[in-house]
């Protein structure tokens, strides 16, 4: 019986599973430092072949696709295929940033890259790509608070991070800058500007949140006009991006905020589709389980040795 949780309680999440009639999704973190070689060089072949239906052929060469490959090793990576052929149409990859938060160390996740095979963006994928994972890493570590990032210059996206989680800064009108916000946006953008194509001359603002020139350092093929940027149901946050941001010059807002349960509600009732909420919460008790119930089991469990904490000898 302890063997059964102890597997169920892994310390990287992998999780299979189908959203739909038409998609299948897995969720594997860390996979370069969890997945065997023959299955991490598959998933890098999937999403490498999602890039170049979305960018015409040509590839990116930061993040994930960066030479060293160390991206795989750090990352949430979040991939979904048709169930009719099994070809891959979508995939977000969210890196793990270690930040130091109240004198300890931490890991903010960052929301990162999301592509979606042109043909496929009117399939509903959104929800997925956008909040799934999230939800997913908020239920493993027992619904403790979890601190997001977020950096784009695309009004729908601000719109969607500032609508989905809570305490986010900037364009959540009714949250203010605070010394977390502030704290861990610069640490980001010290340690970690090349987990987004951020290029070591970029600029920032930090009362704004905003990185200037923000397009140098690898994320060149997504630099947008306002124009063609994708538009958020609320002009508010169009207007905040017009008036914040230089689509010249090419910069980019940072969103600090969080994953909380008052998020994790709305991400249920507005977001995932109606169809979707049996198998999300079959695997969310998974998850529950394997975050709330199996330390306590492994803990009574003789075999494992925990010195002066061990219950029984």
């Amino acid at each position: 019986m302890f063997h059964v949780f102890k597997a169920m309680a892994g310390d990287t999440l992998s999780v299979r599973f189908n959203a739909s009639r038409d998609y299948r999704v897995w969720i594997v973190e860390r996979p370069g430092a969890t997945l065997p070689v023959d299955a991490l060089a598959t998933l890098k072949q999937q999403c490498e072949a999602v890039v170049r239906a979305c960018l015409g052929g040509e590839m990116l060469d930061y993040g994930l696709f960066a030479a060293d490959g160390a991206a795989w090793e750090r990352s949430v990576i979040t991939l979904v295929t048709r169930t009719a052929d099994g070809q891959p149409v979508a995939f977000n990859a969210m890196p793990l940033l270690d930040v130091i938060r109240a004198g300890e160390r931490e890991a903010v996740l960052h929301l990162g890259l999301v592509m979606v095979n042109p043909g496929e963006r009117s399939g509903g994928l959104s929800w997925i790509l956008y909040g799934l994972t999230c939800f997913a890493l908020f239920l493993r570590q027992g619904m403790r608070p979890l601190w997001i990032s977020s950096v784009t210059q695309v009004p729908a996206v601000v719109g969607m991070v500032a609508e989905t989680f809570s305490n986010i800064y900037p364009a959540q009108g009714a949250t203010p800058q605070s010394f977390t916000h502030r704290h861990l946006a610069h640490q980001i953008m010290r340690q970690h500007r090349a987990a987004f194509g951020v290029g070591e001359d970029a600029g920032f603002d930090a009362d704004r949140g905003v990185i200037t020139n923000a397009y140098t350092g690898g994320s060149d093929n997504l630099k947008k006009t306002f124009d063609v940027a994708a538009k958020h149901r609320h002009e508010a946050y169009n207007a905040f991006c017009e008036t914040q941001l230089d689509y010249v010059r090419g910069d980019d807002v940072l969103q600090i905020g969080a994953l909380d349960l008052a998020a994790g509600g709305r991400f249920l009732s507005r977001s995932v589709p109606r169809s979707a909420l049996p198998q999300l919460a079959l695997q969310g008790v998974l998850l529950l389980t394997g975050a709330l119930l199996v330390p306590m089991i492994q803990w009574l469990d003789s075999t494992r040795p925990y010195g002066r904490l061990r219950a029984r000898t």
